[in-house]
């Protein structure tokens, strides 16, 4: 099982920071640290995903790790 934190610019469509924790308990602690530096900012949305593996949250949550022409282009 693979934990990945997410911060994630809703106004630009593009990942700010990606970072693959082995144990959940980690991944939290860094998703609270995160939340408190964008404490404020509603733009930006702070996520932990959890998944077997990378290629289970492309499939789960492309929007995080693909460009909008991506999706499109997979959506076509």
């Amino acid at each position: 099982m693979t934990n990945v934190l997410v911060v994630y610019d809703r106004s630009h469509g593009r990942l700010l920071r990606e970072q693959e924790f082995a144990h959940r308990k980690d991944a939290l602690s860094a998703r609270f640290a995160a939340e408190r530096q964008y404490r404020g900012d509603l733009n930006i949305e702070v996520v932990v995903l959890g998944a077997r593996s990378r290629a289970d949250l492309m499939r789960t949550h492309a929007r995080y790790f693909l460009s909008l022409d991506e999706l499109a282009a997979r959506s076509a």
